[in-house]
């Protein structure tokens, strides 16, 4: 069931996308008085289609993308018939520079509004919910990771890259994994101290097997929820009980449970809880990957920030082009070699697991939207021929020089751009399977 939901949320997720970016270039197009023949959610083969007019809009069976077909372009079908005929009025390449260049640039023009759009109302429906910094007071967890850089659990973090820690998740943000030469500066048992962040620590957080076994904030906590038919349920664990100690060993926080827990597989656990006032104690058998079944609910208080239209304006406008900016910053990892590319780069089925995830919550379905929304149009600004950008690439030197190119270089150009966004394709999918079995 789960990769049905996630299944469902990916194709839904970019058939809105890719169908509003191609509908930009529509839009363009027939504003400029162009012809536009197809405009398609999905590749060949056809699963419907209909005419409206001189276009046929239709679905595809492979829904990685889309495609819109303007009489007069050369474009990814590689069709070069009309270059065989005189230029029609209607036709693409008929057109003066400047409107093309915007045909070609109406898509990423759409998909930013659309990202733009979805953290703005998001921001402005749910606010902003956090772990202040002053409410982690008993300071964090410091799992491998973090201690492979000199991390202790019972730290306080102060600061990051010198400035006050308002936000906790902002130990894990994007200034400090893409940026240089990051800090934090932490209280250990009254003194204070910086813990410097290498600049390849990005692509060791990156490994899906060890990107939550970094940071935590040390938490008391109580039973929120129960998985049916596990040993925490047979054994008469009930909502809302406080856990005090686990085979005689003192509980008071949740990493305190799970360290003594998960080493127990298929192990018999003895449990105290504190249920209504009254101790209790509860004998089971953990599973064979050392657990018990049940969802913890954490206590340390969480801050709610609710924001006027105006203030989730520019807090969504923020939000949607640090996207982009992180994705600058990540390419350039990549290119200084601080992070590998088989580490940074996920194609459909990375996508599907780690952001849309098996659970439908549509409050995240729409943020991951808003991000691929916002990535899509960073990634089709590229110059990369056969991409909008290269396209753009292009039209601009027409522009500035005056000179059009040729329809053979053209052609070849597309050539090329195809290759490379195929080969970008194959190596983002075997990326995937890779990582998911190994």
């Amino acid at each position: 069931m789960e990769i049905l939901v996630m299944v469902g949320q990916l194709i839904l997720g970019l058939s809105i996308l890719v169908g509003l970016h191609e509908l930009g270039h529509l839009l363009a197009a027939k504003a400029f008085g162009m012809r536009v023949e197809q405009y398609f959610i999905g590749f060949p083969p056809k699963i419907w289609s209909i005419k409206r007019g001189e276009t046929e809009y239709g679905v595809g069976a492979i829904p990685l993308g889309g495609f819109v077909k303007i009489s007069g372009m050369i474009d990814e079908s590689l069709d070069t018939t009309h270059t065989e005929t005189e230029p029609q009025p209607y036709e693409f390449r008929s057109k003066p520079a400047w409107q093309r260049l915007i045909v070609m640039l109406g898509g990423i023009i759409v998909n930013v509004i659309v990202g733009i759009l979805i953290f703005v109302i998001l921001a402005y429906k749910n606010g902003n919910t956090y772990l202040a910094a002053k409410d982690a007071k008993y300071g964090i967890v410091a799992y491998e990771l973090a201690q492979g850089i000199g991390l202790k659990t019972g730290d306080k973090i102060l600061k990051v890259n010198g400035k006050l820690l308002v936000d906790f998740s902002d130990v894990r943000s994007s200034d400090v994994f893409l940026g240089d030469n990051s800090y934090y500066t932490v209280e250990r048992n009254g003194q204070v101290l910086d813990i410097d962040i290498p600049n390849d620590f990005i692509d060791k957080i990156a490994d899906k097997k060890s990107a939550a076994q970094f940071i935590e904030p040390i938490e008391p906590f109580k039973v929120g929820e129960l998985a049916p038919g596990q040993p925490a349920t047979k054994a008469g664990l009930k909502v809302g009980d406080v856990i005090t100690s686990a085979n005689g060993k003192p509980i008071q926080f949740y990493h305190e449970f799970t360290e003594t827990v998960k080493p127990l597989k298929s192990k018999p656990l003895t449990l105290s809880v504190n249920r209504n006032g009254k101790v209790d104690t509860l004998k089971m058998t953990t599973t064979s990957d050392g657990t018990i079944g049940f969802y913890p609910e954490m206590l340390l208080p969480m801050t709610t920030q609710e924001y006027t239209f105006g203030e989730a304006l520019s807090v969504g406008t923020q939000r949607a082009f640090q996207v982009v900016y992180d994705n600058i910053k990540g390419f350039g990892k990549i290119f200084r070699g601080e992070v590998s590319a088989s580490k940074a780069i996920s194609g459909p089925i990375g996508i599907a697991q780690n952001l849309f995830g098996g659970i439908w919550r549509w409050d995240r379905f729409w943020t991951v939207t808003g991000l691929l929304s916002m990535a899509l149009a960073f990634f089709n600004i590229l110059p990369i021929p056969a991409l909008d950008g290269g396209h753009a690439t292009i039209l601009g030197y027409e522009i500035i020089s005056g000179r059009k190119p040729s329809d053979k270089f053209l052609e070849g150009a597309q050539r090329v751009g195809m290759v490379v966004l195929l080969g970008l394709m194959a190596f983002a999918i075997f990326n995937d399977v890779f990582k998911a079995i190994f």
